[in-house]
């Protein structure tokens, strides 16, 4: 079948479809917009360790086409990484994948976002997966500097317009893309920062149910605790699993892993050699070896080390190495084959994972667990290069860049 913009927009309905129980009916006419500014301020990264501000024309809008103002971007790990080492040559490039903001005008022919939601000027926006070359594919592809199969809005260039990445004041909805969004106006700023990243765990722990180790009474091993490995505790937490050991070397991590749902504790900072360790995460759990450990770092030897801390016939999802982090040092015979580890892998999510994560963040907050809590501190967008200095030193969790405050609880620099 021939892909077009049409096949793409039928096609990702379809797939909605299968979450909602209809398919949302086809755009019809809208009103265009107007009020669009001439202009928008984006911070590109223009080399190593250093983005420019840059200010760049807003394109007519397109019938399809979408322009929302962004009110807060989290930095993820991948935008680190490029900050500092560019692992795939993307320089120059407007990054930030972890955006929200208020639409303020539309093509005639958006009314609805992708999940079939009324979608109008004023509402609040989430951007998903970019649908390329083949909506099938639900992963992207950064070793392909054409997009391959599917991208998000702020992680590959845009050599037309630059208004593709969420660190900015504006950013452009292609609809023309296959872009797809949700209308999230029934959640706060925060939230709305975290529903990305959250993502990601949502399919982590969907990898790691097809093992069918995860259940109620599961001893859960969470490695890493910075953002990705918090929020892995959380929807952890709120399936029910409520034996879960967090292992980190910084205490105001592990003990922010606590309040989302960390029974206990353990500082590799603590314990010399793996041996030392791996008894120190059997003793948190009485005795016993984890049934199950995600593995939520970029370090090889967090790799090495977590297959000493689970039981034989144990599971491990292993979802810290988003890039090449180098090569990491197991023995087959001991680690994997002699134990009957289940091993799966996670990289990224798809569109199902997406509208989950809406569920998972309305549950966590009906049971009090703080998950907004993560963002703790607050960059304007013309100080991003200290806010991604201020992030790789980990001053804080989870770091933002914003275009309006945030509450009270984040430190706003």
């Amino acid at each position: 079948m021939e892909m077009n913009a049409q096949n793409i927009e039928e096609i990702v309905r379809q797939v909605l479809a299968g979450m909602n129980g209809s398919a949302p009916a086809a755009p019809s006419y809208a009103a265009p917009a107007g009020g669009v500014p001439k202009t928008a301020h984006v911070a590109m990264l223009t080399s190593l360790g250093h983005y420019d501000v840059k200010e760049f024309p807003i394109p007519e809008l397109g019938d399809d086409d979408i322009l929302v103002k962004v009110e807060g971007t989290g930095i993820c790990g991948t935008d680190q990484h490029e900050f500092k080492k560019d692992p795939f040559g993307l320089i120059p490039v407007a990054l930030g994948h972890e955006g929200t903001g208020t639409v303020v005008a539309l093509g005639k022919n958006v009314t609805k976002d992708s999940a079939g939601k009324p979608l109008k000027v004023g509402d609040k926006l989430v951007t998903c997966m970019i649908f390329a070359d083949d909506p099938d594919i639900t992963m992207f592809d950064l070793n392909k500097q054409n997009v391959g199969a599917a991208d998000v809005y702020g992680l590959l260039p845009d050599d037309d317009i630059h208004l593709n990445g969420w660190f900015s004041d504006y950013i452009f909805i292609k609809g023309s893309r296959g872009s797809t969004y949700f209308n999230v106006s029934d959640m706060d700023l925060k939230s709305r920062i975290i529903i990305e990243p959250a993502a990601v765990l949502i399919h982590a722990v969907e990898r790691a149910k097809t093992t069918g180790i995860l259940r109620f009474n599961s001893r859960v091993v969470v490695q890493g605790c910075g953002p990705i490995g918090l929020l892995c505790v959380a929807i952890l937490r709120t399936m029910g699993i409520e034996n879960i050991t967090t292992v980190d070397g910084n205490e105001q991590r592990l003990e922010f892993s606590k309040k989302l749902g960390a029974t206990r504790t353990v500082n590799f900072m603590n314990y010399k050699g793996i041996d030392n360790l791996a008894n120190a995460v059997k003793d948190s759990f009485n005795g016993h070896l984890a049934d199950f450990a995600f593995q939520c770092t970029g370090s090889p030897v967090a790799h090495s080390n977590v297959y000493h801390f689970i039981r034989n016939g144990g599971g491990l999802c292993e979802l810290g190495f988003f890039i090449n982090n180098g090569e990491a040092t197991i023995n087959p015979h001991f680690d994997l084959c002699a134990k009957e580890i289940n091993l799966v892998g996670s990289w990224v999510y798809t569109l199902r994972d997406y509208v989950t994560t809406f569920d998972f963040l309305k549950r966590a907050k009906a049971i009090g667990l703080p998950v907004t809590d993560l963002i703790t501190d607050a960059f304007p967008l013309d100080k991003i290069n200290e806010a991604h200095e201020f992030a790789l030193a980990q001053k804080g969790l989870k770091v933002a860049i914003t275009n309006v405050p945030l509450d009270g609880s984040t430190n706003n620099h």
